[in-house]
């Protein structure tokens, strides 16, 4: 069949249905399934559709998933039967629809509705096309009188999440992060090999694309406009990897006050444990960090998941490691093994959260979590930090590190550490711009915002362990 002719509301349709729709209740936003591994898998699957089809479907898809919140409020403005009692193949279309209507400047108003019409009817609801036409035309004619009511529905966040950022941020704050997450948010990329850019970036160009040196990293780059970043230059032999700055903010902090000169003079070797590393961006850095110096390491990246280890060895062999220097391995990190006790020199502890910090890549997150699971994350988070701290040698440090935003799992973790664990924070101002300097990063830590950072939202830390000489 050609390109042309494919219908690319269809995929969408189909995708939203995996991702927000659950068999057992119709009600829920979410079936379990990750919408980043729903837009892979699709995009894989029509490999043949050019970019800008491709283009398409990533923006209907990800922008209705996360506006859904605005979307539903939008449809139950306007129709007698609302959302969560339409049929879920109708919910869907209409949700797509307004989407579309509302944001997608590039589709006419019509179009938009007369492909739902032909939607409904091609999933079997002929009966419902008059319905389904008669709501999205008024919401035509009435979309720029629209009143939001509060910043949950105007920003399509849970009012939970809205009232727990509030309370901690600030009302300023929070409006910063909120907007911040809605922004598109390109790729970003560090350079292993500064003699590769140049290819890169002619790559880019030569697809409409352009990249752009982030602020806070020399190696760092911010790519946009590209449907496959495999397909670039250099990608398959290493040159560069995908990795949020964030990420490599945290790494790098790791040595904050002359560590590395200190390992140096010791002329010891270093054992580096990852114990939550997947997909392996901060051993892969870590490595990289190390690789131009005279000291003798080892990195183990660990995950509890068999398919995340393949994938680090995957990306470790790819980008051309020792494995006797990096390796990956199955391990539980909330398992504690007393014969790992104080033999590590660095643990990393970028421990499993409620991702509230990456909603901006990831729009379902938002969806999945809920207030009530917190306190269970917080307990995990803290099984798995003191089997690290265990686990780390007199002097050790641990770099302990979250992807959300959220005082429970990031600065009471802290507290914790330093309280219930004996850990000391190392400030981190020698290893950071002047920029990112705060009373907090002279404490040993550093809380990074959205749109406020430029970066996801994520919270670094880095402490040293008490008992050495």
């Amino acid at each position: 069949m050609a390109n042309e002719n494919i219908n690319l509301r269809l995929i969408v349709l189909e995708m939203l249905m995996t991702v927000t729709e659950n068999k057992n209740d119709r009600q829920q936003y979410h079936s379990g399934t990750y919408s980043h591994i729903v837009v892979c898998d699709t995009l894989n699957r029509y490999n043949t559709l050019s970019g800008q089809q491709k283009s398409f479907i990533k923006r209907l898809f990800e922008g209705t998933l996360e506006r859904m919140i605005e979307m539903d409020f939008v449809i139950n403005m306007y129709s007698k039967v609302k959302t969560e009692k339409m049929k879920p193949v109708i919910r869907a279309i209409m949700r797509l629809s307004v989407y579309q209507i509302l944001y997608m400047d590039s589709v006419p108003d019509a179009a938009a509705c007369n492909e739902a019409v032909k939607l409904a009817q091609k999933k079997g609801f002929s009966t419902l096309k008059g319905f389904v036409n008669g709501v999205l035309r008024t919401i035509v004619k009435n979309k720029d009188s629209i009143e939001y009511p509060n910043l949950s529905v105007k920003y399509s966040m849970p009012e939970w999440i809205v009232k727990l950022w509030t309370s901690q941020l600030g009302e300023e704050k929070t409006l910063v992060v909120l907007e911040g997450l809605l922004l598109e948010h390109p790729v970003t990329v560090r350079f292993r090999k500064a003699s590769v850019k140049e290819e890169v970036q002619k790559a880019l160009v030569d697809r409409g694309g352009s990249m752009v040196n982030h602020p806070y990293l020399e190696d760092a780059y911010q790519i946009e406009k590209t449907d496959d970043i495999t397909r670039l230059p250099h990608y398959d032999d290493g040159g560069f990897v995908v990795q949020d700055v964030s990420s490599m903010l945290a790494v790098r902090s790791v040595f904050a006050e002359g560590l590395l000169v200190d390992l140096r003079t010791a002329g010891i070797s270093v054992r580096i444990v990852d114990v939550c590393a997947a997909p392996g961006g901060k051993s892969m850095l870590m490595a990289d960090l190390l690789r131009d110096t005279d000291v003798d390491y080892t990195i183990e990246a660990r995950d509890v998941s068999e398919n995340k280890v393949k994938l680090m060895r995957e990306n470790f062999e790819r980008c051309g490691f020792d494995k006797r220097n990096v390796s990956a391995a199955v391990c539980d990190a909330t398992v504690y093994n007393a014969h790992e006790k104080e033999t590590a020199d660095i643990v990393i502890a970028d421990v499993p959260c409620s991702g509230l910090g990456v909603i901006g890549k990831k729009r379902d997150i938002k969806y999945k979590v809920t207030s009530e699971q917190i306190n269970d994350i917080v307990n995990l988070q803290r099984c798995i930090l003191k089997n690290a701290v265990e686990m780390l040698k007199p002097n050790g440090r641990l770099l302990f590190s979250t992807c959300t935003i959220n005082r429970a799992e990031n600065e009471e973790n802290l507290e914790w550490l330093k309280r219930e664990l004996n850990m000391t924070p190392v400030s981190l101002n020698d290893v950071l711009l002047e920029c990112l300097h705060s009373e907090t990063t002279k404490e040993g830590y550093l809380q990074l915002l959205p749109k406020l950072h430029d970066t996801d939202g994520f919270f670094i830390s880095v402490l040293k362990k008490q008992g050495g000489v």
